[in-house]
C-alpha cells in the first residue's frame, strides 16, 4: 500500500557515501519511484534547481561540498514545496532543533531500515495539502 502511493513520485537521494546510496536505491526501487542521486550539497541544490519536477529531498546532513543544513536552507529559497527529509546518525535535541531551522520537514536516524523509509516517505505524500 505505502509503496504505490511513491509510485511516480521523483525523489532525489543526497547521499556522499556509495554505499549507502545504493541501499537506499535498492529500497526505492520497488516503490516505483522516480530516483536521482547526488553525492554532495551543491549538487542536489543544482538539482533542485533545475529539475522543477523533484517533489522529495532524501538528504544526508554530513556532506562534503555543503552541508545538509545549508543545502536545505537553499533549496527551501528556491522551492517552498519540495519536501525534505534528514537522514542522519544523530538525534540530540539540538540537531533536530538544527534540522527544523533548515527547512527540513521531518528526519530519519540511521541504520535506515526498509520499511521505516517507506512508511515515512509515503507518510509526506498521503497528507491533506490543506492541512
Amino acid at each position: 500500500m505505502h509503496e504505490s502511493i511513491l509510485k511516480g513520485k521523483k525523489i532525489l537521494i543526497v547521499e556522499d557515501d556509495l554505499s549507502s546510496r545504493l541501499y537506499l536505491n535498492k529500497i526505492l526501487e520497488k516503490t516505483e519511484a522516480i530516483l536521482l542521486n547526488a553525492g554532495d550539497g551543491r549538487e542536489a541544490v543544482e538539482f533542485v534547481e533545475n529539475d522543477p519536477g523533484i517533489d522529495m529531498v532524501l538528504m544526508d546532513i554530513q556532506l562534503p561540498v555543503m552541508d545538509g543544513y545549508t543545502s536545505a536552507r537553499k533549496i527551501r529559497e528556491l522551492r517552498r514545496e519540495v519536501k525534505l527529509i534528514a537522514q542522519t546518525a544523530y538525534s540530540f535535541t539540538g540537531d533536530m532543533e538544527n534540522m527544523y531551522e533548515s527547512g527540513f520537514d521531518d528526519f530519519l536516524i540511521k541504520p535506515i531500515y526498509s520499511k521505516q523509509l517507506i512508511e515515512k516517505l509515503s507518510s509526506w505524500f498521503n497528507r491533506d495539502p490543506d492541512i
